[in-house]
């Protein structure tokens, strides 16, 4: 485990939803669909959540069990290492509805706990 404290983490990820959410911005699916540089940009910025979440501590994961912490860090995974199979509809599907929902769960985090 990282020195590295895990409210530094739980920013990392917010700095992260925050460039997915401004680079897919009045963009439709088939703009993410055509564009393989945003593609690859949403891409790393999911892998970089995954490994931020990987690295906070086990009892703030466990305090904040509503926070879907497994799927986070398995998207990761998925994207590491099944690179050439992921679905684009549920990459939409998790920058569209998900990572919106991850925010703010991870903003009540912050407010809670510093």
């Amino acid at each position: 485990m990282s020195s590295r404290k895990w409210n530094l983490r739980v920013q990392d990820i917010l700095e992260r939803i925050e460039a997915i959410s401004q680079s897919v911005n009045n963009l439709s699916f088939e703009d993410l669909q055509n564009n393989e540089n945003l593609t690859k940009a949403v891409l790393f910025d999911l892998l970089v959540i995954g490994e931020a979440a990987a690295n906070i501590e086990e009892n703030i994961r466990l305090q904040y069990s509503d926070i879907p912490w497994r799927d986070i860090i398995n998207m990761r995974n998925r994207v590491i290492h099944e690179y050439f199979h992921i679905s684009l509809e549920i990459l939409w599907d998790t920058v569209k509805n998900d990572l919106p929902i991850l925010r703010q769960n991870l903003q009540i985090l912050l407010e809670n706990e510093l």
